[in-house]
């Protein structure tokens, strides 16, 4: 019976192997995508190099026959370039500090404390990054009329604070729930008050989402066109974003070459504060090990 049983199990018809999916030109079509996708990055890049060592520089992209730096010449000056680049860092920087502090503040009593109206006073702050900046520029283009705000620098920083500030709030609560409320029990056992802990505990150990936020209100800040150029009237305190308007002159003329040169100067404080923040938050939370048992 044994025998017969083995011989009925090697008669038995093999099964059938699963055809695995051709996965070749699903691959191809995704790499197609990247490259249409990284091309369309790549190309305006390219412009730029090209077109700032360009004595004839173009709206098309092409290879100069001889190279120049009269371009980085003419723009190397005080009311052309230095001036706006200094106001952008003033508009950045502090609209970037008190983003990140007020921010803060906000974002430590949703992650800490249990409320009932905490998820829909989240649902409100998402809401508020969604409102489009345009539809509030006419009330707010009047209230910096009868406050006699404009041309002011921290009115102006005010305001873009206040903008970013929803989207820093969801942010940082999220990052600050990630630090365990273990640790501040630790230290108000000892004494300590929930801004000492907030201070001296919390934030340094969230520093990699503080630098996010950071970066991220700071570069919204820098690129600002629309809030600047309502708001000042003088050339003196208008930022880079607004004088890169400059170079574009009457009836389609363009200097193509010294805007190119410009973008140039432009883009490298960000590429600057982003190389050096990326050192100074060093590496993501190291809460191992922090709490025992």
């Amino acid at each position: 019976m044994m025998s017969t049983a083995v011989q009925t199990s090697s008669r038995r018809a093999p099964v059938p192997s699963i055809a695995q999916p051709k996965r070749a030109p699903s691959r191809l079509f995704a790499g197609l995508a990247l490259g249409l996708v990284g091309l369309s990055f790549i190309i305006p890049l390219v412009w730029i190099l090209l077109s700032s060592v360009n004595p004839q520089a173009s709206v098309s992209l092409s290879v100069p026959e001889s190279l120049t730096t009269g371009n980085f010449t003419a723009v190397f000056n005080m009311d052309q370039t230095f001036r706006p680049l200094w106001n952008s860092a003033i508009l950045s920087l502090g609209t970037a500090l008190l983003t990140v502090v007020a921010g803060a503040l906000a974002a430590y009593p949703l992650s800490r404390y249990k409320m009932r109206f905490t998820r829909g006073l989240m649902y409100t702050i998402l809401f508020g990054t969604c409102l489009p900046i345009t539809a509030m520029m006419v009330p707010v283009y009047s209230l910096f009329v009868r406050l006699s705000l404009l041309d002011s620098m921290s009115g102006i920083i005010l305001f873009m604070a206040a903008t970013s500030l929803p989207m820093a709030v969801w942010m940082l609560k999220n990052f600050m729930d990630s630090v365990p409320i273990s640790l501040e029990e630790a230290a108000w056992v000892d004494g300590a008050s929930a801004m000492q802990t907030l201070w001296r505990i919390v934030l340094p150990l969230m520093k990699p989402g503080l630098v996010v936020v950071f970066i991220f209100v700071f570069t919204g800040a820098w690129g600002n066109f629309f809030v600047p150029f309502v708001l000042t009237f003088d050339s003196m305190k208008q930022p880079a974003a607004v004088a890169i308007y400059n170079f574009f002159g009457m009836y389609g003329t363009i200097a193509y070459g010294k805007l190119a040169a410009f973008s140039i100067l432009y883009s490298t404080p960000v590429l600057v504060l982003y190389a050096v923040m990326q050192k100074v938050s060093g590496n993501s939370f190291a809460l191992a090990g922090a709490v025992k048992g």
